[in-house]
């Protein structure tokens, strides 16, 4: 058979002791004619097949075999709460694969950490969200790199790829905790960690070329010929996205519509975009990406208050624009980060904004309340477009919960989304994708976007498995998705909602349809927590413990347990609880009910969309 570097050599007889003559014959009639790519998809969906059901891979599925210490192997890790850790990893994959280099792909979720004591190679790429949190899936192995059972690893060389947002003070805290926990293990890091803010593609790509360059001389030592493999377990016949967030899709607003009362203190809208023609798909559990424009508004009080021409040329990204232009669709506004404000002082002379700045915790608490124009207002100076350009980062485009299975709405897709809308300093202020959204964006008007896949939030694959969804506020989102899809399956499994927000006459978000999946007997239990009904403020974790009896029952039988919302505050009350409940109710200690629990998560039956 003839091969290349990167193929799989394959031998002409069978395996006896692995497979026998006949599936052999199955087996490479089935692969016959296969070009790399589809050799290397087989493969991974057969390890991830193997992984299912609790066994090793078997040899004659790998890459040709090869003696222990021959050849070795890029191990690639990730641990993703969005999906861009990891298409980072499966873009540091395809770079090793083209350079010759035997490689795993393994989401931290599925890898067996005794593992790492065995490996030469690490690259690992991690998001952070919340207070420093490492993302679900890789909570069990930054918890393990930091035990006493943590192996030394003097024999094993990595690099880390760190993702997170600067705006928040724990910036990219779970990628340094992993690149210092390695290093006092005693492994090598081959090139300096990189910490991604929001506008990373540049960076990365430029860190993934040095990272596969300095592992060169490692693998090109051994001529094993390489094979990427795959962990979890492929969907044939999945098809792949056509758009992206780099080629996103232009859409069309088809509703904007408000669904809280007209006394609620807050304004949410139920959002419906038309994907005709575009040929997307998206599931439950999945999020849309929004590209949207500033306010007009606000890019005007910004170009005035600093005296600036808006017809000015300037540069960004290499593209030439007038100011107008970039503020109002090239550049973020809305979020307020340190790398602004110490651009801004260099380029003003502040001596306000420097003082500030030698303070950071009030630094933090300053920016967590300021829009950029805010700090502008402050601290106002004389800066040319060009300086202010440079100094602003990159508008990235806004994730929001689908709201919709495209099994029942077809060529559309649905969002709950708060408008951000509310006065401070004497201003308004908006939310930059909300206040499109909501306000801005007209009907019919055109809008781009693109789905950001989420596997980590997904339905039971058996639709008689029950369901427990605790989702207040906008959280209710993806639950609507998740009710729609069991409702054209007609799943059989029992559903339960705990939803909670500040009113019920005012904020039962979609309740019409909440209370006809009840009386249809799809959604078996509804419990309601309207905090601000009664004296003593009533939440969503408050309700789980009044029921817990029943949901530790509910768990027994199988039942999965999703959560969407604020991580910062809700998710964390909701983990407590839980673990609460299993220790009550299961007659387990603390230590016994967090094990429980962490189980639960293993096996993908308790999942988190927050944010």
């Amino acid at each position: 058979m003839s091969k290349d570097s990167n193929s799989t050599t394959v031998s002409n007889s069978a395996p006896g002791a692995v497979v026998n003559e006949q599936q052999w014959n199955a087996i490479t009639q089935a692969i016959a004619g296969l070009n790399r790519d589809q050799l290397t998809w087989v493969s991974g969906y057969a390890a991830g097949m193997a992984a299912a059901q609790g066994g090793a891979v078997a040899p004659s599925l790998q890459a040709a075999p090869v003696s222990a210490g021959e050849a070795p192997t890029l191990t690639i890790l990730y641990g993703s709460q969005t999906g861009n850790a990891k298409a980072l990893a499966h873009e540091c994959q395809a770079k090793a694969e083209g350079a010759g280099y035997n490689s795993k792909l393994v989401s931290m979720a599925d890898y067996k950490a005794r593992n790492l004591k065995s490996e030469t190679h690490v690259a690992v790429f991690v998001s952070t969200h919340g207070e420093g949190d490492a993302p679900d899936d890789a909570i069990e192995l930054h918890e393990y790199v930091a035990s006493k059972k943590a192996p030394k690893l003097a024999n094993t060389k990595y690099g880390v790829v760190s993702l997170g947002d600067s705006s928040y003070e724990f910036f990219c805290q779970t990628g340094k905790d992993f690149d210092e926990r390695l290093s006092k293990l005693g492994a090598t890091a081959v090139i300096d960690r990189l910490d991604c803010d929001v506008d990373y593609e540049a960076e990365a790509e430029a860190w993934l070329n040095r990272f596969i360059d300095s592992l060169k001389e490692d693998f090109t030592a051994s001529a094993a010929p390489a094979v990427a493999a795959q962990t979890g377990v492929a969907v044939a016949g999945a098809p792949a996205q056509t758009y992206t967030k780099k080629a996103p899709y232009t859409a069309s607003l088809i509703e904007s519509q408000k669904i809280t009362g007209r006394d609620s203190i807050k304004d949410i809208r139920h959002i419906e975009i038309s994907l005709e023609d575009s040929g997307i798909t998206y599931k439950p559990g999945d999020a849309l990406g929004v590209w949207f424009k500033n306010a007009p508004s606000l890019v005007n009080d910004l170009i005035a208050l600093l005296s600036l021409d808006e017809n000015a040329e300037v540069v960004v990204a290499e593209s030439a624009m007038t100011l107008k232009e970039a503020l109002t669709s090239k550049l973020e506004l809305t979020l307020s980060y340190p790398n602004f404000i110490k651009a801004y002082q260099a380029a003003t002379g502040s001596e306000s904004l420097a003082a500030l700045m030698e303070d950071k915790a009030q630094l933090r608490t300053y920016m967590a309340d300021r829009q950029i124009i805010d700090i502008v207002r402050d601290h106002v100076g004389s800066i040319s477009a060009q300086q202010l350009v440079d100094a602003l980062r990159p508008l990235t485009p806004r994730l929001y919960s689908i709201a919709s299975s495209q099994a029942d709405v077809e060529d559309e897709v649905h969002l709950t989304v708060a408008h951000v809308d509310y006065e401070a300093f004497g201003e308004r202020h908006q939310g930059g994708a909300s206040g499109y959204l909501c306000e801005y964006l007209e009907e019919n008007g055109e809008v781009e976007v693109f789905v950001e896949n989420n596997d980590n939030f997904r339905l039971p694959a058996d639709p008689n498995t029950p369901v427990i969804m605790v989702g207040p506020g906008t959280g209710i989102a993806p639950f609507r998705s998740f009710m729609q899809e069991r409702d054209v399956q007609e799943a059989e499994g029992k559903n339960w909602l705990f939803f909670g927000n500040p009113h019920f006459t005012q904020d039962f978000l979609y309740q019409v349809e909440w209370q006809g999946y009840v009386k249809e007997g799809l959604l078996d239990k509804i419990t309601l927590a309207f905090s601000r009904d009664q004296e003593e403020k009533v939440y969503v974790q408050h309700r789980l413990l009044e029921n817990g009896k029943e949901v530790f029952e509910w768990l027994e039988q199988g039942a999965h347990f999703y959560v969407c919302g604020d991580a910062m505050h809700m998710a964390k009350d909701v983990e407590e609880a839980l673990i609460k409940i299993v220790q009550e109710h299961g007659g387990k200690s603390e230590a016994e009910a967090k094990s429980y629990v962490v189980e639960l998560r293993k096996a993908k039956r308790y999942q988190k969309d927050v944010y």
